[in-house]
C-alpha cells in the first residue's frame, strides 16, 4: 500500500476551532520569520498535489501575517522558449532565496518527476535521472544553510470532482479550470504512482516530504503551518536563535 492511500482523508475541524489555531499559527510563523529569517536565515517551500487539493489557499494563509518584503511566491508554469534551451533547474537557481527571505514554489523542480514524466515532455531516461539530480541538487541547498520542505496536498478523486463543479458554478472562480485539469484527471492513477515513485526516491532526511490529507481545507491549511514552523523552529534552536514561547495550538 502506497503512502497516499494510507492518508486519512476523513479528518474535519470546525470552523471555529480552525479560526482560533490560525491565528495563532500564523501568529507563530510570523514570529518566527522575525527572528530566523531576519538573522540571515533561508527556506524554500516546495508545494505539489493534485489539482484542486487547496494548495493556492494554503499558500494565502502561509504569506498572510508575514512581512511582504521577506517572501517572494512563484507560481511554476510551463517553462519559456529560452529556459527550455538550459537545463530544467536553471529557472529555479535563479529563484534561490537570498539570506533572510522565505521562497515558495508552487509547483516546483518536481515536475521533471510528475506532468514531464507522464505526459512524455521528459524521455524515460530524462526523468529516471532527474531523482538523481533532484537529491543532489537539494543536498546543495541545506549544505548552503537553507531550509528546505516539500508538501504533497492530497484529495480523493470524488473530492476533486466537487471542487471542480464547484468552481464551473462560481463566475469568480471558473478561470481556474482548464482543458488540463480534466485531462490531468483522466490519467489520476498515473499521477498517483508517479507520486509514490518520487517520495520513495526523494524523502531523505535533509529535504523531507510532507504529506498532507486535503479533503477538508481547513485541516491541510494548518497542517502546512504546522510544518513550515516547526521547520523554522527547529533551525532556530540549531543556530541558537532566542525566539518568543510559541504557541503551537492542538488541531
Amino acid at each position: 500500500m502506497g503512502r497516499l492511500n494510507q492518508l486519512d482523508l476523513s479528518q474535519q475541524i470546525d470552523k471555529p476551532v480552525y479560526n482560533k489555531a490560525l491565528k495563532s499559527w500564523q501568529f507563530d510563523l510570523l514570529s518566527l520569520q522575525q527572528s530566523v529569517l531576519r538573522q540571515g536565515g533561508r527556506m524554500i517551500i516546495n508545494v505539489e498535489g493534485m489539482d484542486a487539493a487547496g494548495k493556492g489557499g494554503a499558500i494565502r494563509r502561509l504569506v498572510e501575517r508575514l512581512d511582504p518584503r521577506s517572501f517572494k511566491v512563484y507560481r511554476i508554469g510551463p517553462p519559456e522558449d529560452w529556459e527550455q534551451a538550459r537545463h530544467y533547474l536553471y529557472r529555479f537557481w535563479t529563484r534561490i532565496p537570498a539570506p533572510g527571505e522565505l521562497v515558495i514554489f508552487d509547483r516546483s523542480w518536481y515536475g521533471r518527476l510528475l506532468v514531464e514524466r507522464i505526459e512524455g515532455f521528459a524521455t524515460v531516461e530524462e526523468w529516471q535521472r532527474a531523482y538523481r539530480e533532484i537529491n543532489e541538487f537539494e543536498r546543495s541547498l541545506v549544505d548552503a544553510g537553507i531550509v528546505l520542505r516539500s508538501m504533497w496536498f492530497h484529495i480523493d478523486p470524488d473530492e476533486q470532482l466537487k471542487r471542480f463543479e464547484a468552481r464551473l458554478a462560481n463566475p469568480f472562480k471558473a478561470w481556474k479550470m482548464t482543458d488540463e485539469d480534466w485531462r490531468n484527471r483522466d490519467k489520476w492513477d498515473d499521477y498517483v504512482e508517479a507520486a509514490e515513485e518520487m517520495f520513495e526516491k526523494t524523502d531523505v532526511d535533509y529535504a523531507p516530504w510532507t504529506l498532507i490529507p486535503a479533503n477538508c481545507k481547513r485541516h491541510a491549511r494548518l497542517t502546512a503551518l504546522r510544518t513550515v514552523v516547526d521547520a523554522l523552529a527547529e533551525e532556530a534552536a540549531r543556530l541558537g536563535i532566542p525566539t518568543r514561547p510559541l504557541e503551537r495550538p492542538d488541531f
